[in-house]
């Protein structure tokens, strides 16, 4: 075990391995964020997604190795989605005030979500299968990896842009939103959650627990409601923007 490349190679086998990669990636993102005052810029999972990327093309891993020492992160994304019941109920009067609206703002932020990504991806001349894969990105991974095989997506693909949907609601949701004076959390949490989904939500969480509340519904909500509309919706547009 002198040699450096068989310490790697034989690391790289553990199982264990990665998962402890990824937990410390994130722990260096979170350390970041909290010394840079919990700026959006600095956001754990952003920081965390880069160093991990660098570790993988410095050693020349491929991603499915990577993620059989990982899946343990993967499995956690369940118990962690149920754990925001707990938020969830604390709330639950201010949500049920805000029940109509939200239903509103749930219809008209799923398909300007939907309807945006597509028009921009059909004015840059993308292909149908790239473009049906854009379409979900706004939903939960779990979901848009779902919608978009069933449409004739590549989920691999949607997987990125999903990642990529969060990471930059995350890191521009504080600032968009104090320049447009929008100072309700329920309002700045609900909108987070229906266009970037979990890592939205973690945002919303870190700001209030009010906008993490809704964030966590918009998030939920804008699943089912993707999951019932995409399959009609991303079609018909895109016919309609690319023909």
């Amino acid at each position: 075990m002198s040699d450096p490349a068989l310490l790697w190679s034989y690391l790289a086998r553990e199982p264990l391995f990665w998962l402890t990669m990824t937990l410390l990636a994130y722990l260096a993102g979170d350390h970041a964020f909290r010394a840079a005052g919990r700026r959006a810029l600095f956001n754990p999972v952003l920081i965390a997604v880069i160093l991990i990327a660098l570790v993988l093309e410095g050693t020349g891993t491929a991603y499915p190795a990577y993620f059989e020492g990982a899946q343990f992160v993967h499995f956690m994304l369940g118990p962690a989605t149920v754990a925001l019941a707990v938020p969830l109920h604390a709330n639950l009067p201010r949500l049920k005030a805000a029940a109509l609206p939200m239903a509103a703002a749930l219809v008209a932020g799923s398909i300007t979500a939907m309807a945006s990504a597509l028009a921009i991806g059909a004015a840059f001349g993308l292909d149908r299968a790239t473009l049906l894969s854009l379409a979900p990105k706004s939903s939960t991974a779990p979901v848009a990896i779902g919608v978009s095989e069933a449409i004739g997506g590549a989920p691999s693909l949607t997987a990125v842009l999903v990642i990529l949907t969060g990471i930059i609601g995350a890191v521009v949701v504080t600032p968009l939103f104090n320049a447009l004076g929008i100072r309700d959390f329920r309002a700045r949490g609900f909108a987070l959650g229906v266009a970037s989904h979990g890592i939205g939500t973690a945002r919303a969480f870190q700001v209030s627990d009010t906008a993490g509340a809704f964030s966590a519904v918009g998030m939920g909500l804008n699943a089912l409601l993707t999951a019932l509309i995409a399959p009609f919706l991303a079609p018909w547009l895109i016919a309609l923007l690319a023909p």
